[in-house]
């Protein structure tokens, strides 16, 4: 999860909206609670008790809306993680701050919003290109040990392309599918697949 490169949200919180920046703050709280397909614009107004003509100053219609969030939660969360690693010099405990930073970031998502990402293109597709990203962070996270001597010599593409088939089948819902792990716990188990394979 690193810069994700996804378009700007489209919300509109120009002129020093507060009020408009912390109701799309509850927004993005409730819709990675609890999903977004199962709520309509007049559910998500009394949810978070406003009018639909505010939410309409947001974005003008709930898919917008729903996308805005998702790159929302997804560049926040890239942000947290990325400042986590800064924290740490060392290339081996950086791969390892990375894989369990995203996991953290992830825990409190309730499975039924990353369903709903998944059956949902345009936040699908959010997703997709975060994970893309992801990947290939840690395997400029990879580089980093090998170069250092803190990993041994792997070759680096290959381990990238298998990262990135788990992180993707991560992403479509297919590892919860097979195993029942929730996307957190399928990173943080990955996490420690990659680090005990990479250690000397």
């Amino acid at each position: 999860m690193t810069d994700i490169s996804a378009p700007a949200a489209t919300i509109q919180t120009g002129r020093g909206s507060a009020r408009r920046y912390e109701l799309f703050e509850d927004l993005v709280a409730l819709l990675t609670s609890e999903g977004f397909a199962g709520f309509t614009l007049d559910d998500l107004a009394a949810r978070l008790r406003c009018s639909k003509r505010t939410l309409y100053g947001l974005a003008d219609s709930k898919e917008q809306l729903v996308r805005a969030a998702v790159v929302h939660f997804f560049r926040r969360a890239t942000t947290r993680v990325e400042a986590a690693v800064a924290l740490e010099s060392v290339p081996a405990r950086r791969l390892t701050v990375y894989l369990r930073a995203v996991s953290d970031e992830l825990a409190p998502v309730s499975r039924q919003f990353f369903d709903d990402v998944a059956a949902f293109d345009p936040a699908a597709e959010v997703y997709e290109r975060n994970t893309r990203a992801a990947a290939g962070r840690v395997q400029q996270l990879i580089d980093e040990g090998v170069a250092a001597g803190d990993f041994r010599e792997v070759h680096v593409p290959f381990a990238a392309e298998v990262i990135t088939s788990v992180m993707v089948r991560i992403q479509q819902r297919q590892v919860a599918a097979s195993t029942g792990l929730a996307d957190a716990e399928a990173y943080g188990q990955l996490a420690e697949l990659l680090l005990h394979g990479l250690s000397r």
